[in-house]
């Protein structure tokens, strides 16, 4: 059975950083543009039902025809802490992990987002990547997407 899912992490700013369209349907030609705007549309509820649970799967949070928004919350505090000057700096990231999609499985969908936050800490471990920017990274691509295809 094919699969519309399109994934995306969204920083604090809600600025997207990684975006991956993810199933296994026959992908439309504006497809891509329409799956952005109901995730981008998502983002104000997702910081309402945020505030109200502290839950970090919030399952179903919105929906548009027969796709369903689902949402992952993370709240990570990194502390960065330089050798050569005594100080550090401690940084909150609040990035939403969202996948639109047309499958009832929640427990798939939770594990596909628990197995990517842990990819997701794992560039942020990386002294050279700037929290908020792109992932512009294949190896976390080619990962997401092995994920994406034994869960969802």
């Amino acid at each position: 059975m094919a699969t519309t899912a399109c994934f995306i992490i969204v920083s604090r700013n809600d600025i997207p950083i990684y975006e991956a369209e993810v199933g296994s349907a026959a992908k439309r030609e504006d497809a891509a543009q329409l799956h952005q705007f109901i995730l981008h549309a998502a983002l104000d509820i997702v910081q309402d039902i945020a505030w109200t649970t502290s839950a970090m799967f919030l399952k179903a949070i919105d929906r548009f025809n027969d796709l369903v928004v689902s949402v992952y919350v993370t709240a990570v505090f990194c502390r960065y802490i330089s050798y050569n000057l005594i100080f550090s700096l401690t940084t909150s990231l609040h990035t939403r992990l969202m996948l639109l999609h047309d499958s009832r499985n929640d427990d798939g969908i939770k594990s596909f987002f628990q197995e990517v936050h842990e990819l997701y800490i794992k560039v942020l471990l990386n002294p050279l990547y700037l929290p908020g920017s792109r992932i512009a990274s294949s190896h976390f691509d080619t990962k997401v997407r092995a994920l994406a295809r034994k869960y969802l």
